[in-house]
């Protein structure tokens, strides 16, 4: 298996010094650095190219957001977990908009934490289950995600060919408005299993690793449209 390279932006030392060991326990990970200097975070970044950079929400040495923006255009394929004291859904927001792969409590697990730097170092993006969970959150970062299409002056992203069947981009309508699988199911008269055939060929056709993020790539490419989120 391959190294993860692991920075660490932590205030508290306990709760670092936890996270460190944690991920030394694994057995992949190479603990690139811990500070929670922001000049030299970005240097982490930028000199030693992590693959996972974990980060305290609550720094009162600088912006946990745009360190984390930073971080990601100086090491485009890092993958940010958001470590946080609360569930707020305005921060979750700001999170996805910078890119975060994921987004947990400070009451993580051990048992979580490896999962998460294991998943979001192949590139899953684990912040989407908390925004399917929250449909008026889903509404509003896929409205974005629309806004954003619109703006992009980039034609060549628009491509009215999809690889995908018509059923395909059906569900992927309904994936759009926050429906579970459970829900997409019941609508089209189908099986849950079928449900998620057809989205497990969804995300293959489009190398993509989620529903959110299919959901985006077609926006994008204008093969679905999305009415005004409330």
């Amino acid at each position: 298996m391959d190294t993860i390279r692991v920075t660490i932006t932590e205030e508290q030392p306990l709760f670092r010094q936890g996270i460190r060991s944690t991920l030394e326990e694994m057995g992949r990970c190479m603990i690139l650095g811990e500070s929670i200097n922001v000049e030299e975070v970005l240097d982490m970044a930028r000199l030693g190219d992590p693959d996972v950079a974990i980060i305290d929400s609550s720094l009162t040495t600088a912006d946990p957001l745009e360190i984390a923006r930073q971080m990601r255009h100086l090491a485009p394929k890092v993958a940010v977990i958001i470590l946080t004291h609360t569930d707020d859904e305005e921060f979750l927001f700001q999170a996805i908009k910078v890119g975060a792969a994921a987004y947990y409590s400070r009451n993580i697990t051990k048992e979580e934490l490896v999962e998460a730097v294991s998943r979001v170092s192949i590139g899953e993006y684990l912040i989407n289950d908390d925004v399917l969970s929250k449909p008026q959150l889903a509404s509003r970062v896929l409205k974005s995600f629309r806004e954003l299409a619109a703006e992009e002056e980039d034609t060549e992203t628009k491509d009215l060919y999809s690889p995908l069947s018509g059923r395909e981009v059906e569900i992927l309508d309904y994936i759009a408005k926050g429906n579970s699988n459970k829900e997409i199911a019941k609508s089209l008269k189908i099986s849950d299993q079928t449900v998620k055939n057809h989205i497990t060929s969804i995300l293959k056709k489009l190398s993509v690793n989620d529903r959110t993020a299919a959901v985006v790539h077609a926006l994008r490419h204008g093969w679905i449209k999305m009415g005004d989120a409330e």
